[in-house]
């Protein structure tokens, strides 16, 4: 949601690219954790939309940075969000590495 407020001020010319392309790699992330969350059962299923998610945010790090090289973003904001994400995906690593502590009984 930070993401989606931050991205409410970026020019109006970056609409269809920057703008809709941070938002979107940025909510597939829980989307796909949400998913995963259903497949526990089947640990490969689970791992791979751990690994979509994974995907996601690192996607979502890579416009993190155009935002910040085109001056749409504080330093101080990209460094905040980059940190969040970053806590993110070390965490889904670590989730993808043991499936069977998440899976159903």
């Amino acid at each position: 949601m930070e993401i989606f407020k931050r991205s409410k001020n970026f020019p109006k010319e970056e609409t269809y690219s920057l703008t809709n392309q941070i938002r979107c790699s940025s909510r597939s992330v829980p989307a796909n954790l949400a998913e995963a969350f259903r497949k526990r059962r089947y640990p490969k299923h689970f791992v791979s939309k751990l690994s979509d998610c994974e995907a996601g945010a690192a996607e979502t790090l890579a416009w993190l940075d155009f935002s910040l090289a085109c001056n749409y973003i504080k330093e101080e904001t990209h460094k905040k969000l980059f940190t969040r994400l970053d806590w993110v995906i070390g965490k889904l690593v670590i989730m993808s590495r043991s499936p069977e502590k998440w899976k159903l009984l």
